[in-house]
């Protein structure tokens, strides 16, 4: 067939060939010399940038390479073996986020976080977030012992010195606030109950940075729970979602993506999937996953929301609200089709804090038959608990002590300035933090926690789930856990794991009769990390007044003033883990931006207003908040509006986050009692322009038809629908591109694997762009840290990149207006995600250019790299039409420019620190040297000899490599080719064959990758 009919590109400068973009894309390595002398000028060695430079950098590496001791076990812990590693169940639950997990250590260093398959909360995924957070515990900027008053102290003088100030605070009868963000640990929360009964004075306040306070109200108003509901993607066969980015950062992510992806996937057996509209401002990942995607104003929220419940009600009978402005309703129209098509197997969702429209979703959900089908409010979930309400009463400045267990309210809370200042007259400020902050920074007591993986604790994420966290290294400081530090200042002398296990055998052992010794029941838990009861639904009475709404109705009305909407990154999150190089060099899954935070605005107001990528400009809100950032222009984003992400311009988060971007909380308003994320503002030029590093047009593929698609109309017809199937002419007739060889004049294949043929394959349709297997990649093969600068110069050392593309229909229309419409494919494009990673081609032609034989080709299909073999001529590079190879233009773990973001960087101040994060499997990279993704050989040779041991042959799905293990939507497949059992040898011949193409196949490197065409519900 020919080439599909749209046009696609990776970015605004793409489309429109800017000068500079040409510029990079004919120049395959970017024209930055690696270095310059004190004067300006270059060294001598400089001339070898002809050579590819990497003749003189390797010949410095040879001498650069560091000191490695060899230190003896003089007394070998029973439970550690030297290369043999170990592996833990915990749990990850941070600012409200939560991920069951296995812990990878080595040595009794944790490296690696892994999903855990026994959680049906996680299902064995992991995020960028879950899978960066080893490396926060290396953080050399963690607290390292209590503080009193800003000065180093013991444990014994902060216990006695609080404790003596808390019962003064108590006997005058003042209060004492515990503030935290929603706790999912029960363990926890019973420490605090009995701090307060000790502390009658005391009382617990919750809050969440990114609250879903209205929706608490909403359900307990409709259904007298004050909870959130659990959800059920897998069951919804038509999703409708409100600004709800439930791929990417709304309440459980990891758990949605995954049963999302059950109902996106198809094959020759399954050719239905589920439909997904999107209505949002700012282009999210779930928004760019979505079938239909409309892009609106936040003003005009509440207004759709009411037109698709008003279009359901005339249909099935309920109650009209009256009211609203007038939308374009075509796009509900054919939502509210759909969704009454698909009645009790669809789902309506909201991330608006809006108390009104969380009671309309409620009532469209109710009037579909949803609840007890794909939402459940009888197995409520345990996230997001927090109230503005609480937190605005520390503003008062009447309590007479203050504990902050966690959290950050000065930075993240939207009135933080003012309680900042009210707090000033608080005479005991305690910190329960395991790392600096801003609300650290005005406490004279810091009382430093454990890292989680330090901890004993435990999560309750979902009615009747639970989940352990055991730690997996002894403290690498003196820090205390909150647990152990709330039970000490009640009364109490027990340590958190006596803690944990006394909260478990009184409120958790009780609910099982299966196992009667609690200490086989705690072992067995402990080993699995999980134990779950059974859910069961049981309907509630609900209860909908629609006269209740009216007022909201009233005052919701777009105008034509620019609007804000204040967003989360996927890999930034709420701005917890900023200090974290990992996900601060994270490509953003839409802009592909690192190290930044921007402001987004759609083409045509920047083309309105005269702005160009990178122009700095200055935001001021109506209540007079402003900042100042750069711009960048943003495919989908709706007209006459602005995007912000929170989670930036941290003061005191540590050397790597501070500085960075602007913070936005303050944007923040309370309305009704419930925090307001959009309003409206102004924008005014600086005259300033700050580049935004973004990896988006880098190793540029020129055009060629890499992702193909089709809709799933067409694939019902025609299961090659979208397949670009390339033939070659030749003096014989047309042939396909695998049967023409320059290798194969004898009709003797390339390569014969005669025992294992090792590759992946990927599936366009369930990827959702997420970045999880960028991360674990970086983590399992100690990937660099670059820095903003590099990433500008085209330097990223990611073995595996998202490439994102947008797309737009080419029209037929050849006039000047059909050209002028091509002008403008940028106001609401399709999106495609595509992970690209070496395709370890059997007609490699990276092997064929290497004057020394460093990349070669293996007995198992594997493409390897011999580091210490290459020179860094970087002819391989040049020669590869995927770009997916990486150079090492410094030594990032010993040259001085990256000690501030490296975390493995070899220095004094880092005492080694960041070192321990490194997997001693994988060989750390020297200056000029050329890297690639290896498909994890390491963690193939592991579980070969483990196999070996055990005289069998691996079993198909317990060797993965670190992409396909933590992505959380199964869109990733590894295996062995040659086992005809094996999950990737049917996915290919049988179920999937017609969808399934190499990238590039018409060159005939017979990749070892395959992919599946991307489907759209269209």
């Amino acid at each position: 067939m020919s080439l599909t009919n749209k046009t696609y590109w990776r970015g605004l400068e793409e489309l429109e060939q800017s000068p500079e973009f040409v510029k990079n894309a004919k120049q395959e390595f970017p024209d930055f010399l690696p270095s310059e002398s004190e004067n300006g000028g270059h060294y001598r060695r400089d001339f070898l940038k002809m050579m590819g430079f990497g003749v003189a950098a390797a010949t410095l590496a040879a001498c650069e390479t560091p000191v490695r001791k060899a230190i003896p076990y003089l007394n070998k812990p029973e439970d550690v073996d030297a290369t043999i590693p170990n592996y833990y169940a915990s749990t990850y639950a941070e600012g409200g986020d939560y991920c069951s997990i296995i812990v990878k250590t080595r040595e009794g260093r944790p490296i690696k976080i892994e999903g855990n398959k026994n959680s049906s909360i996680s299902k064995g995924a992991i995020s960028a977030r879950v899978a960066a957070s080893v490396l926060s515990l290396y953080d050399k900027e963690r607290f390292r012992n209590p503080v009193i008053e800003g000065k180093k102290s013991s444990w014994e003088d902060l216990d006695s010195q609080l404790g003596k100030s808390l019962s003064e605070v108590s006997s005058a009868g003042k209060p004492i606030k515990i503030v935290t963000n929603t706790v999912l640990s029960i363990s926890l929360q019973q420490a605090i109950n009995e701090f307060i009964a000790k502390f009658p004075t005391a009382s617990h306040v919750v809050y969440d940075s990114i609250s879903s306070s209205a929706m608490l109200a909403a359900n307990g108003k409709s259904f007298n729970v004050n909870s959130l509901p659990s959800y059920d993607f897998s069951k919804a066969n038509v999703i409708v979602s409100f600004g709800a980015d439930f791929l990417g950062t709304w309440l459980s992510p990891i758990q949605f993506t995954k049963d999302y992806s059950v109902n996106r996937k198809v094959s020759k057996d399954k050719k239905t999937m589920s439909r997904h509209y999107q209505f949002e401002t700012t282009m999210s990942l779930t928004g760019a996953n979505a079938d239909f995607r409309t892009a609106i104003k936040p003003s005009q929220e509440l207004s759709f929301v009411i037109a698709l419940h008003n279009s359901i009600a005339t249909s099935l009978g309920g109650t009209q609200i009256s009211g609203a402005a007038s939308v374009d309703t075509k796009m509900i129209k054919s939502a509210s089709t759909d969704l009454i098509n698909a009645k009790g197997k669809s789902l309506v969702i909201s991330s608006s804090n809006v108390l009104a429209t969380q009671l309309i979703i409620n009532n469209i959900n109710q009037m579909l038959g949803n609840y007890d089908s794909t939402i459940s409010i009888s197995n409520p979930s345990n996230f997001k608990k927090g109230s503005e309400t609480t937190i605005s009463s520390l503003l008062t400045g009447d309590a007479g002590a203050v504990i902050f267990i966690g959290c950050n309210p000065i930075y993240d809370f939207a009135k933080g300035k003012e309680l900042k200042s009210a707090l000033s007259k608080v005479a005991v400020r305690v910190a329960i933090s395991d790392r600096p902050s801003e609300t650290s920074s005005i406490c004279n007591f810091i009382a430093p926690d454990n890292h989680f993986l330090e901890s004993w604790s435990d999560a309750n994420p979902s009615e009747g789930k639970y989940s352990i966290c055991q730690p997996t290294i002894s403290s690498l400081f003196s820090t205390r856990q909150s647990i152990e530090s709330l039970n000490r200042w009640s009364g109490g002398m027990m340590d958190a794991f006596s803690y944990v296990q006394y909260v478990w055998r009184v409120n958790v052992f009780p609910k099982q009769s299966e196992i009667t010794s609690f200490q086989l029941f705690w072992d067995k838990a402990q080993y699995n990390g999980v134990f779950e009861l059974p859910s069961s639904n049981s309907s509630l009475p609900y209860t909908f007044d629609a006269s209740s709404i009216a007022s909201a109705v009233s005052i919701s009305k777009s105008t034509n003033e620019l609007e804000f909407s204040l967003y989360e990154k996927v890999g930034m999150g709420n701005g917890s883990q900023a200090n974290n190089p990992w996900l601060q060099e994270f490509p953003e899954p839409i802009t592909k931006s690192t190290w930044d935070n921007y402001i987004c605005v759609s083409k045509s107001l920047a083309k309105e207003k005269s702005l160009e990528q990178g122009d700095r400009v200055k935001l001021t809100s109506k209540n007079g908040i402003s900042l100042v950032l750069p711009i960048l222009i943003q495919p989908g984003q709706a007209a006459n509006t602005v995007s912000i992400a929170l989670g930036y311009g941290r003061e005191n988060a540590g050397k790597v986050a501070n500085g960075i971007g602007a913070n936005a909380y303050p944007l923040i308003s309370i309305l009704d009692g419930f925090a307001s994320f959009s309003g409206t503002c102004t924008l005014e030029k600086t005259g300033e322009n700050s580049p935004i590093a973004q990896t988006q047009t880098h190793q540029t593929m020129m055009s060629r038809p890499i992702v193909q698609e089709a809709s799933l109309s067409d694939y019902i017809k025609d299961p090659y629908a979208g397949r670009f199937r390339p033939m070659i002419k030749t003096n014989e007739g047309e042939k396909k591109p695998e049967d023409i060889s320059i290798w194969d004049t004898k009709g003797l294949q390339t390569h014969n694997y005669n025992n294992h043929f090792w590759g992946l394959a990927i599936d366009l349709n369930s990827c959702t762009g997420c970045g999880s297997c960028v991360i674990s990649c970086q983590a399992e093969n100690n990937v660099p840290v670059v820095g903003k600068q590099e990433v500008i110069n085209r330097r990223e050392m990611h073995w595996i990149r998202i490439d994102r593309y947008y797309s737009s229909d080419n029209k037929e229309d050849k006039s000047i207006a059909g050209f002028t419409t091509m002008e403008d494919p940028s106001e609401n494009p399709q999106v495609v995600f595509q992970p690209v990673m070496c395709q370890h081609c059997n007609n490699a032609p990276c092997e064929t250019v290497c004057p020394v034989l460093a990349t070669t080709h293996s007995t198992e299909g594997l493409n390897q790299m011999t580091y210490n073999r290459c020179v860094g001529t970087r002819y391989c590079a040049n020669n590869c039409p995927y770009k997916v190879r990486r150079f090492n233009w410094f030594s990032y773990y010993t040259n001085e420019k990256f000690s501030g973001i490296n975390p493995a960087h070899d220095s004094r101040e880092n005492e080694g620190l960041g070192k321990m994060v490194l997997n001693p499997d994988v060989t750390v990279r020297a200056r000029g040297v050329m890297e690639k993704c290896s498909m994890c050989v390491q963690r193939i040779q592991s579980g070969k000899l483990a196999a070996k041991i055990e005289k069998r042959r691996p079993i198909d799905g317990e060797i993965e490599t670190a992409c396909s293990s933590s992505c959380p939507s199964d869109a990733i497949i590894f295996g062995d080719m040659n086992d005809p059992e094996s999950r990737i040898t049917k996915l290919l011949s049988d179920t999937n064959k017609e969808r399934a193409y190499h990238l590039l196949e018409e060159i005939n490197v017979k990749p070892s990758v395959s992919y599946l065409s991307k489907i759209r519900n269209v």
